[in-house]
């Protein structure tokens, strides 16, 4: 664990938002991220190309002061719409992350996934995650609103409270 992290999901800030009855707060995530499998209704579309994914067998990953990150496996992914595009990131807990763009627009990375994770989140191994502030995402209807900074893909539903990771002072968050 980088030490520079003061929150790991072990005792809630005072600076955090309240929770109402249903829903969850960032700051109980953990970090490590937790990953299970969520049965609701994700579905990923362009206003341009219509839908791009829809399942109902997503990988959500949570992580101390972020909302959720959905990854949808591949078979639920209409790939022929997207390119792979050059550049890639590092995750300390699920390796190298390479990107994905609308095959009309391969400028701008729309998702990401991880071809060779780390063995603790090998399930997310043909699976993409979408950026919500780059294509329409939904949660059972609800459309998604994107996590702040340009960097992250959390998707920011009703469900969830924060303050969320992403604006500028909170990189150590």
């Amino acid at each position: 664990m980088i030490k520079r992290w003061y929150y790991t999901g072990k005792f809630r800030p005072d600076f955090a938002e309240p929770r109402e009855p249903g829903q969850e707060s960032v700051w109980d995530y953990t970090r490590p991220p937790t990953m299970r499998r969520d049965s609701r209704s994700i579905r990923v579309e362009s206003v341009l190309h219509g839908p791009i994914a829809i399942t109902n067998q997503a990988l959500r990953i949570a992580e101390t002061a972020a909302p959720p990150t959905f990854y949808v496996p591949a078979e639920d992914v209409t790939l022929e719409k997207l390119v792979r595009v050059p550049g890639t990131s590092f995750c300390e807990w699920k390796g190298t992350a390479h990107y994905w763009a609308l095959a009309s627009e391969p400028a701008i990375a729309i998702a990401w996934d991880y071809p060779e994770p780390n063995d603790e989140y090998a399930e997310v191994k043909d699976c993409l995650a979408f950026y919500p502030g780059r294509v329409a995402c939904f949660v059972d209807q609800e459309p998604v609103t994107p996590q702040p900074g340009e960097f992250y893909g959390g998707w920011v539903t009703r469900e969830l409270v924060g303050p969320f990771k992403g604006s500028p002072g909170t990189e150590d968050w």
